[in-house]
């Protein structure tokens, strides 16, 4: 009985795996070293005090066992000689199946660190829960945004092999600078998985979408998953973007009120509506939120107190003032100019890092005859081409309708053979067209002279890079008639990838709508800031001050030398903020497609009528002026 109880015991320690084997192997090593070292010394002591004692004998035995060729040239008695090749060959087979085990554990260990099964102990990191091509987007701002720390960490939990991730980063974002990203390979939905990226001590955590017709379906359980590590006071805050508006609320309830959240599909929407109205609002909005270009900020600045605000937002040398945040969290952008800043209020101030965000002494002088006299014009109604239709279809007429002029026109085209769910619009009037947009001869049938603007939406019904390059193909032909007649029409396009952003430049389209950049940028901001959540909130939400871009001339005088403090006063006494200003004849040329953002007070701006003034205002854009191509400016 004993001896069954000897072996059970004997095998359940042996299926413990390669510690128990490197344990069993090296006390059987260590076993046969000593047993023989002691017959050694009992058999024949004369050979033990010629090769220095019972300490010598132990270190000849030992390096016998390891090393079987140390026993050539060995002297002494036949008896000797027979115990140093006893504990030779003994080492053949036992010492060495020791350090095959040893090196087999290694090699395992080693395989498994490649899995990416290990987990993170680093502390104040950012992790990312997902994988998707959002990511490259924003590990690569991740890095932007933390080029002045000595060292920062991004981990990356995600069901995908880790070399594969690892190998992908370093193709796709390069050199990382001080940022370390460790990849981590798991299932965000398991708390164990959870686990290996120390999320307690992390600062933030952002959940990305996966690249799956239930995107939002798959957050919503991510963010259950987190459960109480998302919720306890002091831990992380989590950012995470849903499609469809209707799963707000259901995120929202399972993220917890750590977690902000992002309408991605009402944003796209908002920002077609808005860029179709007013060509570069999508470059404007891609350039404030990259951590390369002019970013915002929230402090507080004791010097402010009892000050207008409309003093301190111009008093700034290399920043603009373009808010408060209230002590109730409120943020109020574009406030009035004669609002006094308080002791609590904080300024959110727009510069290029916060390191530049001092008030200057003297401000430059403002050229009062570089100010134009106020417009004021009549809005028109406008007759828009809306080509292609997909899921944001019914929130784009929608919203077109809020912003028409009543008596304005939406025609709609495409290849779908059922008639689109239409609605009864206020302000627009509806039709549609059955036709093929990558078809010249239909395009040309739709009477392209009569349409001041064309939105062209990209098909769900087509995979990524098929959509965009049907996009293209309608591009192209849209330009080439748009300059037959004339240029009459602004074009504004939906595009999915941002690399097929580049390639369409040749279309020279007016503006480019790359929401999903657009939203990991944003959430790259909230990871960072999560202050900042209420300001783009108030900035792309119908209610309070928005970014427009209106005709230059109705701030400078066209050819006038002037600076931007000139144009910056002209605007505050439109009741505006302004923030910068774009070149039409430099549209089409990346990176900036002709935005400046927060130039120096100082710097000489001398504007055209084609060009344009980005400001912050609470009311509506100025009525759209005819439509002139970059080329055909002067």
């Amino acid at each position: 009985m004993w001896r069954e109880r000897a072996r059970y015991w004997f095998d359940s320690t042996m299926s413990r795996g390669t510690p128990a084997l490197i344990g069993w192997l090296g006390l059987a090593s260590g076993l046969l070293v000593l047993v023989v070292s002691a017959l050694v010394v009992a058999m024949v002591p004369g050979d033990v005090t010629e090769h220095g004692g019972w300490p010598g004998v132990l270190w000849m035995t030992l390096l016998r066992a390891i090393d079987p060729g140390t026993m050539g040239g060995d002297q002494g008695s036949p008896m000797f000689l027979a115990l140093m090749l006893a504990i030779t060959l003994g080492g053949i087979f036992v010492v060495s199946a020791f350090i095959g085990v040893l090196t087999t554990g290694l090699e395992g260990k080693i395989a498994d660190l490649r899995k990416g099964r290990s987990r993170v102990v680093e502390r104040g990191h950012t992790v990312i829960l997902g994988w998707s091509e959002q990511v490259f987007t924003v590990v690569a701002e991740l890095v932007q945004a933390h080029q002045s720390e000595r060292r920062s960490c991004i981990a990356i939990l995600a069901d995908k092999d880790k070399v594969e991730m690892e190998d992908a980063l370093r193709a796709r974002v390069g050199d990382l600078g001080r940022t370390v990203v460790v990849c981590r390979t798991g299932n965000p939905l398991r708390p164990a998985d959870l686990d290996l990226v120390n999320l307690a001590a992390a600062r933030s955590v952002m959940v990305l979408p996966p690249p799956a017709e239930d995107a939002d379906i798959q957050v919503i359980k991510v963010l259950l998953a987190l459960g109480d590590r998302a919720r306890q006071a002091g831990g992380p805050h989590v950012v995470a973007a849903v499609s469809d508006s209707d799963n707000l609320a259901a995120a929202q309830l399972a993220g917890g009120p750590r977690t902000q959240l992002i309408g991605a599909d009402d944003l796209a929407v908002r920002l077609i509506v808005q860029a179709h109205r007013q060509s570069g609002l999508s470059a404007v909005c891609t350039d404030l939120l990259a951590f390369a270009g002019t970013e915002f900020y929230v402090r507080r600045d004791a010097s402010a107190a009892g000050l207008p605000f409309g003093e301190v937002s111009r008093s700034f040398d290399r920043g603009i003032g373009v808010g408060l945040r209230y002590a109730d969290g409120r943020i109020e952008l574009n406030p009035p100019a004669d609002r006094i800043v308080r002791e609590t209020d904080e300024l959110v101030v727009l510069a290029e890092d916060d390191s530049l965000i001092h008030r200057a002494t003297v401000s430059p002088a403002v050229i009062e005859e570089a100010i134009a006299a106020p417009v004021v014009r009549a809005p028109d109604p406008a007759r828009t081409l809306m080509i292609g239709w997909n899921k944001r279809a019914p929130k784009i007429i929608a919203l077109l309708d809020e912003f028409a002029t009543p008596g304005s026109h939406l025609q709609i085209a495409g290849l779908d053979e059922v008639e689109p769910q239409l609605g009864d619009y206020k302000n627009l009037s509806t039709g549609t067209t059955y036709c093929d947009p990558t078809n010249r001869g239909e395009l040309e049938a739709l009477d392209m002279s009569t349409y001041q603007h064309v939105i062209v939406l990209s098909a769900d019904a087509h995979g990524e890079q098929q959509a965009d390059a049907r996009t293209l193909l309608t591009l192209l032909h849209l330009r080439d008639l748009a300059q037959q007649l004339g240029d009459p029409y602004s074009i504004v396009s939906e595009i999915n990838d941002e690399a097929n952003r580049e390639i369409a430049q040749v279309t020279k389209a007016d503006d480019f709508v790359v929401s999903e950049k657009l939203i990991s940028l944003l959430l790259t901001q909230l990871t960072e800031n999560r202050h900042l959540a209420a300001v783009f909130a108030q900035l792309f939400s119908p209610d309070g001050a928005e970014i427009y871009l209106k005709p230059a001339a109705d701030y400078l005088v066209p050819g006038h030398p002037a600076n931007f403090a000139t144009l910056a006063e002209s605007a505050r006494r439109h009741n505006e903020t302004a923030i910068g200003y774009r070149l039409h004849a430099r549209f089409h040329q990346p990176p900036t497609y002709g935005v400046v953002l927060n130039p120096p007070k100082d710097a000489p701006v001398t504007l055209t009528t084609a060009d344009r003034i980005i400001v912050l205002s609470d009311g509506t854009p100025h009525p759209a002026e005819p439509h002139v191509h970059a080329e055909a400016q002067v």
